[in-house]
């Protein structure tokens, strides 16, 4: 570890302290940085191949072996380390049990190309404004072998605190654009050739009916409204789970579970 990381913060006034207090409270966007919370989510970002711009660890994490490990390597690619009084990073850490490592990490660049490489499995996040919802779409997107995603103007931001840590690292890695009006989004799934399938709690085809096998989009809404009506008009076609009387839908993140691994196994273990 460099000299430098043995000087301990131990004001609140730090400057270091000070900017990634900036980035939790306004998100990060204007600055193209994401705060990072965690041993795992830092794990995740380094072998994701993030840049790591600055950290923050209290003496007592950096004891631990799995801690130790991953700052050297944030260190190795770039990163400035700083150790912090442990009362004060939990005073900056968003999590209600600090696991006494924050740091700023620069957000990737995704091209739009890499969402239909070769045969596209596309998310479709249509006005998502719980942040830990789409996160855990991204995870289970990817777990399904998911190409990329559209995030249409309105969804939160995958790079929230919250985001990252219901993506569990995949908002790191999986392609997407964001901010494209939703009629954008659809005009180039068609123009591209993909089949555009809208989940709704009712009136649609059961997802096993459907052939999931060629280039697709998922569409999902919000966990309340869900998807708007002239969305799910728009689609090629609708997709509605069977459920059980009395219950009447699923949670989204349930939902996109369902139909993301039944297009997985019609496509069978080699696709992707």
């Amino acid at each position: 570890m460099a000299e430098r990381a043995s000087e301990v913060i131990r004001s609140r006034a730090n400057p270091w302290l000070g900017r990634l207090r900036r980035v939790r409270e306004n998100g990060g966007r204007d600055s193209g940085l994401a705060l990072i919370e965690g041993v795992t989510l830092l794990e995740e970002a380094v072998e994701a191949g993030l840049e790591i711009v600055d950290l923050l660890v209290t003496p007592r994490s950096l004891s631990a072996p799995r801690t130790a490990r991953v700052v050297r390597r944030a260190e190795a690619g770039g990163a400035v380390v700083r150790q912090v009084l442990e009362r004060l990073l939990e005073s900056l850490s968003p999590a209600e049990a600090s696991q006494g490592v924050v740091a700023l990490g620069r957000r990737p660049a995704f091209q739009e190309a890499d969402l239909f490489r070769a045969t596209p499995l596309i998310l479709v996040g249509v006005s998502i404004g719980n942040p830990g919802n789409l996160g855990g779409l991204l995870r289970t997107a990817e777990a399904a072998g998911a190409t990329g995603a559209y995030l249409s103007a309105g969804t939160t931001d995958a790079f929230g605190w919250k985001a990252l840590r219901g993506s569990m690292g995949s908002a790191f890695r999986l392609p997407r654009v964001a901010g494209l009006a939703i009629e954008e989004v659809l005009a180039r799934l068609a123009a591209r050739g993909v089949t555009r399938v809208a989940s709704v709690a009712s009136g649609g085809t059961p997802p096993a009916e459907l052939d999931l096998r060629g280039p697709v989009a998922l569409l999902f809404g919000s966990e309340g409204a869900g998807l708007p009506t002239p969305v799910a008009a728009a689609a090629d076609a609708r997709a509605t789970i069977p459920l059980r009387a009395p219950v009447e839908s699923l949670i989204v993140g349930v939902a996109a579970g369902v139909l993301f691994f039944e297009a997985a196994r019609q496509r069978g273990p080699s696709a992707g």
